[in-house]
């Protein structure tokens, strides 16, 4: 957390802090990675954020309205609303705040700007994983999901990277995941997943 006086921040002068730490979790939509992520928040050791792109939606940041009507086009907004997200874990983490992250790593080069934006912070990547079917019933039994997102999401958002850790939420056993998680969390290693798919993209 922070490091620094609240004197310091009111007189205008920077506040020295220590960088947070990510646990980042890709995985389809209606993976799990949403009551992982409040599992993880309730029994981390540190205080953790949880940030997901599903957070800003609900906070209604985007003229959605407007978008809705076809003033603004949401294919044109999509690029920079993502670039704003993935900037947003590095000035969070920067500022001293742990996150736990979900999102859908959807391409490649989203994958490898998340590693030029995060390369200096300390990331636990975590692959989530779930059968199509219960994906699909999932999906279905939420409503507010297109139809078609899940399969989509499922057959390339463990495309793009390397993990720390993989978890496979089929049964929804969540807190027995999140036990398991956590344990390993508390005794990862360096080279991090990110560090090593740093290092290989370093070398190409």
């Amino acid at each position: 957390m922070p490091h620094g006086s609240d004197a310091a921040a009111s007189n205008g002068a920077p506040v020295v802090v220590s960088p947070g730490k990510i646990i980042l979790l890709n995985g389809a939509s209606s993976s799990g990675k949403s009551s992982l992520a409040r599992i993880l928040q309730a029994t981390l050791p540190e205080p953790f954020w949880h940030f997901s792109i599903d957070h800003l939606n609900a906070a209604n940041v985007l003229p959605q309205q407007r978008i809705d009507r076809g003033e603004f086009r949401w294919h044109d907004l999509r690029p920079y609303f993502f670039e704003g997200f993935h900037r947003c874990l590095a000035a969070l983490v920067q500022g001293g705040n742990n996150l736990v992250v979900e999102h859908i790593v959807e391409t490649e080069p989203w994958m490898k700007r998340l590693l030029f934006l995060l390369a200096d912070f300390d990331v636990y990547f975590v692959g989530v994983h779930c059968a199509l079917p219960e994906l699909e019933r999932r999906a279905i039994a939420r409503g507010h999901r297109k139809l078609g997102e899940a399969r989509a999401d499922y057959e390339v958002t463990h495309t793009f990277g390397t993990y720390d850790f993989e978890v496979d939420t089929t049964s929804e056993q969540s807190d027995e995941i999140a036990a398991t998680l956590v344990a390993a969390w508390k005794t990862r290693r360096r080279p991090s997943a990110f560090e090593r798919m740093a290092a290989r993209e370093e070398r190409l």
